[in-house]
């Protein structure tokens, strides 16, 4: 009797895995069987206002995708709502013209919101761009404070950045100094 269990039980299972899909269906009283993963969720999500912790944790991935344009409609949205993570990889967005135009700016912007949020990537962030004068005007002692800041925070590579006499090349390497240099 115990093997006749165990066998269909097995039998079950392995038609159970070998199963079709089950089919979405829509109507009045919402979705049946939602995709709940991919870019589909997340698209359904951004229509339905849905921005929460984790519609925004997957938004991060959206960014490292090349569905840039996406990655920065989530991205917004949940910097907007107050995420400062979401708020420092818009930044990289916005510094990067990924899905957009490359808008120093704007870059600027997003990491000062995210400092002043008390982020300590959006402080190391704000204060490199206040010492570099890049998106925002040039004032290194705040920048240095700033740095400070995430270096208590717990930051290693701001800590690494003070052990280094504040030296920029130390963290960011020589790769983008044309966009750090004046523009006259």
């Amino acid at each position: 009797m115990r093997s006749a269990k165990l066998l269909l039980c097995a039998v079950l299972l392995a038609s159970a895995a070998n199963g079709e899909p089950l089919d979405t269906v829509e109507d009045d009283l919402g979705i049946l069987n939602p995709d709940d993963t991919g870019r589909e969720m997340i698209i359904r999500k951004i229509e339905m206002g849905v921005i929460d912790s984790i519609t925004c944790s997957l938004g991060i991935n959206v960014t490292k995708t090349e569905n840039h344009e996406l990655a920065r409609k989530l991205t917004r949205l949940c910097a907007e709502a107050g995420y400062t993570k979401a708020m420092t990889w818009l930044s990289q967005l916005e510094n990067n013209g990924l899905g957009g135009e490359y808008d120093p700016d704007a870059s600027a912007e997003w990491d000062r919101r995210a400092a002043e949020a008390g982020d300590a990537n959006g402080r190391f962030n704000h204060g490199l761009n206040l010492m570099r004068g890049h998106g925002i005007a040039q004032d290194e002692a705040l920048g240095r404070q700033y740095v400070d800041d995430a270096a208590q925070q717990g930051l290693d590579i701001a800590r690494r950045l003070q052990g280094a006499d504040y030296d920029l090349d130390e963290v960011t390497p020589d790769a983008d100094n044309w966009k750090y240099g004046p523009h006259f």
